[in-house]
Formats: C-alpha cells, sequence, structure tokens
C-alpha cells in the first residue's frame, strides 16, 4: 500500500488528530521516517478532560496521556516536541522550527489545532485565563476554591464545564454571554433554557444578551469586568472562553489555501503534498458540500487515520473524509451527546424522555431531513439515533415514530441496540412532543 516514493512523512502537530495520523501509518504497513513535531513540550494528551477532570482535581496531568513513552517509541518516530513550527516552503518541502532546525518531507500534515482566543488587552494580565493547553487547566485550577469570584465569558461548552467544576469546588462564579439563552447555539433555546436552570439551581449567575466590554485590573491583576451597557462584575479571576481561531499563521506566504483553517479537498489534500487533519482542517462535506471545520475530540482521531490511508492511496486513490460528528459534555451530573451538525436547523422534536425530566433524545432536522441528534443523559438511546443523521434521513412523522406496542418496553442489556444501529421508520423509539414550535 505504502507508495515507492514515500520515504518522509512529517506531521506537525503531536495532539489526537497528528498522533492519529502517525499511528494510522505505520499500522498500513508505511516504514520511512516519520517526524511528529509539536509546539507544546509534553507528549501528547487529550484535551477534552482539561475542563472536566483534570480542572476538578480528580485526574492529574499523567493520566491526560494519549500514549505512553514506551508506546510512541514502538511508533520509530523522530519526536520533535517543544519546538514549534513557524514556516513552510512547500517548493523546498521544508518546515522551518523555531529552534532553528528544517525537516524535509515527500507529505506533510497540518495538524495544528486552535488557539483560544482572547479579549483585547488581556494578554498577560494576571487573573484571566483561557483553556485549551494543559497549562490552562492548571493555572485556572490554582483559582478554584470557596469564595473566590469567577467570571466566565462565554457560554459555549467548555465554559459550561468549567462553570460546573467551578461551583463544585465552592467557588461564587458568574457567566457572562451575548447569547439571549446560553447554549442555544449548540443546542437550540430550549435545550439551552433547561441547562441554564441546572446551571442557576447550581449557584451560577447567568447574565445573558450582553457583551463583556473590558476586563477591568486593579494592581496589574484582573478585578472584574465591564459589560458594554455599563455594568461591571467584581472577580478574583476571569476564563475567556469565546471560541478558537486556527493555528494557521505558521503557512503565510506558503501556497497553502487557508481560509477558516487549511482548506482542503474532500478527502483532506491542500495540495503540494500537504494534507491537513483535526481541528485545523477545512473541507466540503461529501454529503453537503458545504465547507465544514469540526472542533470535535472523535473528530480529529477519525480524521487523522482517514489522512494516512490517503497519503499511502495517493491523491489519485484518495477517498473522501464523510463523518458523523460527534460530542459530548458533562455538566454536574448530565452526560450530554451531540451527533451531526445542529446549527441551523429549523426542526426539532424530543422522541424520548422530556425537558421536564432532564433526561431525553431530541432530533434535529434541516429542509425535511434529519441533521442531527442530542441527548441528554439517554447514551444509548441518543446513540440509536445516529444512522438516521449519517444517512440524513427524512424527517419522520410523529407516526413514524410510534414503536409497536410490543416494543415500548425499555430493551434488557442483551437486546439493546449496539452503537451502529438506530431505528428506521416504525422502529422503536417513542414519538415526542416538538420544541418551541418548530416541528414541522
Amino acid at each position: 500500500m505504502t507508495a515507492p516514493a514515500l520515504a518522509r512523512v512529517a506531521v506537525v502537530g503531536a495532539s489526537a488528530a497528528g498522533l492519529s495520523v502517525a499511528e494510522g501509518l505505520r499500522r498500513d504497513g508505511y516504514t520511512g521516517r516519520l517526524t511528529l513535531i509539536g509546539d507544546e513540550p509534553h507528549l501528547p494528551y487529550d484535551r477534552p478532560p482539561l475542563s472536566k477532570q483534570l480542572l476538578s482535581g480528580a485526574w492529574d496531568a499523567d493520566r491526560l496521556r494519549l500514549r505512553s513513552a514506551e508506546a510512541l517509541d514502538a511508533l520509530g518516530l523522530d519526536l520533535r516536541l517543544g519546538a514549534a513550527a513557524v514556516a513552510l516552503d512547500t517548493e523546498a518541502r521544508e518546515v522551518a522550527l523555531a529552534d532553528g532546525d528544517r525537516v524535509g518531507y515527500d507529505a506533510l500534515v497540518v495538524a495544528t489545532g486552535v488557539a483560544a482566543r482572547r479579549l483585547p488587552g488581556t494578554d498577560g494580565v494576571a487573573g484571566v485565563h483561557v483553556l485549551r493547553t494543559l497549562e490552562d487547566a492548571l493555572d485556572l485550577r490554582g483559582e478554584l476554591r470557596p469564595g473566590r469570584r469567577l467570571v466566565i465569558v462565554g457560554a459555549g461548552f467548555v465554559g459550561a464545564e468549567a462553570a460546573a467544576v467551578a461551583r463544585e469546588a465552592g467557588a461564587e462564579v458568574t457567566m457572562v454571554t451575548d447569547a439571549a439563552v446560553p447554549l442555544a447555539d449548540a443546542l437550540g433555546p430550549d435545550l439551552g433554557a433547561m441547562l441554564s436552570q441546572v446551571h442557576a439551581e447550581h449557584g451560577v449567575r447567568i447574565v445573558p444578551g450582553v457583551l463583556v466590554d473590558a476586563v477591568l485590573t486593579e494592581g496589574g491583576r484582573a478585578s472584574g469586568v465591564r459589560l458594554a451597557d455599563g455594568r461591571t462584575i467584581e472577580a478574583d479571576a476571569v476564563l475567556v472562553g469565546i471560541g478558537a481561531r486556527p493555528n494557521t499563521g505558521w503557512l503565510a506566504a506558503s501556497g497553502v489555501p487557508v481560509g477558516d483553517g487549511v482548506e482542503c479537498d474532500a478527502t483532506l489534500h491542500a495540495g503540494s503534498g500537504v494534507w491537513a487533519a483535526g481541528d485545523v482542517a477545512s473541507w466540503p462535506h461529501p454529503r453537503t458540500g458545504e465547507r465544514v471545520r469540526i472542533e470535535h475530540r472523535t473528530n480529529a482521531a477519525e480524521q487523522g487515520l482517514a489522512v494516512a490511508h490517503n497519503i499511502l492511496a495517493g491523491p489519485d486513490h484518495a477517498t473522501p473524509f464523510d463523518p458523523v460528528p460527534y460530542v459530548w459534555s458533562d455538566q454536574y451530573d448530565l452526560k450530554i451527546q451531540v451527533y451531526g451538525q445542529l446549527r441551523g436547523y429549523n426542526q426539532v422534536r424530543v422522541v424520548e424522555g422530556s425537558l421536564a425530566e432532564r433526561r431525553l433524545t431530541a432530533l434535529y432536522g434541516r429542509d425535511g431531513r434529519v441533521c442531527g441528534a442530542a441527548g441528554v443523559t439517554m447514551p444509548r438511546a441518543t446513540r440509536r439515533y445516529r444512522l438516521l443523521v449519517a444517512e440524513q434521513a427524512p424527517w419522520p412523522s410523529t407516526a413514524d415514530l410510534a414503536p409497536p406496542p410490543s416494543a415500548r418496553q425499555a430493551p434488557s442489556a442483551r437486546q439493546a441496540p449496539s452503537a451502529r444501529q438506530a431505528p428506521s421508520a416504525g422502529s422503536a423509539a417513542s414519538g415526542g412532543p416538538a420544541l418551541s414550535g418548530r416541528d414541522a
């Protein structure tokens, strides 16, 4: 399977996507030189626990490692950690590193991920935090103790998870968001409102529908925030969770197409022997034709394996990458799962459970087809709808979703559907109420 001319592969980015590329190449028979470059000094580690187990102190940093040092040694890597890529010469096929070294390649994978966005003027201000790296999480963890006042700017998954951890640590938490309902952009207004209520019940103060104008300081340290409407909120620490931007600055003047990430074709090839994987990759989804970039942990691993396969197959025989995006979030005792892309939906229906129970599965539709499924503390039930999302199945009627009488009992553990199964019309899933009158 290995192309004869392929003797040197370089992967820039030593996190989940980059490691997945390296493992996929070795698994598929590549025996040439394989360089894995990372700007952090750490062995590849997992990022989702940063805002959960590591931030809470339930895990130590070593537990985040994706592979042991022995497992990495077995891959036969030329491992370059703590040496950021600063430039790319696609004609010479060389990557320039911050330490002055240059790494040649026959095929290059860009897996440099994203960087947390910061509020203007807050770089280097003590007490202002983002949450993207291991050091970020450890620094923020030091702020979380009883009586400390934490303001979280933004109410996405990272901010919401951090709020839950901070409250459990005894900190006083205020979450500020420009959205009318926190998490509404990710889950819709009804699920967002339900989760907001959960946070409020746990003591989180939510300030919706307003931007943060500035971080206030006293003695060189954050002392609060000023809102766009003139109000101020006092704080001992501020966490900024307003999204991320792709790490593509080092590709300037390289000729690699860059927009919202590295712009690839459907096979994740960006031309000139350059491929991309993980949060930094932008590609046209084979089913919709829409250019997408996905910042999900599972996507990074799946995309890395796909790129490894396509490098060895060669651009002329590469396979389009056609995933079902998946993301999860833990907030207090709630387990939230999302399959597919929910943004842009115009139909939604709870098909199992209910908002009142705070235990449910909901389908989301766009233009008459299923585009996503979200579940709250119903992992097995939610997984059953993955195939409907993958197939972009026609939006089902309530009658289609109603199970026959014999199927209305919950399945036993032995009868439970596997992760790859999903209900077709008329199979075991109960119909449910529409949310916000949006069901068509």
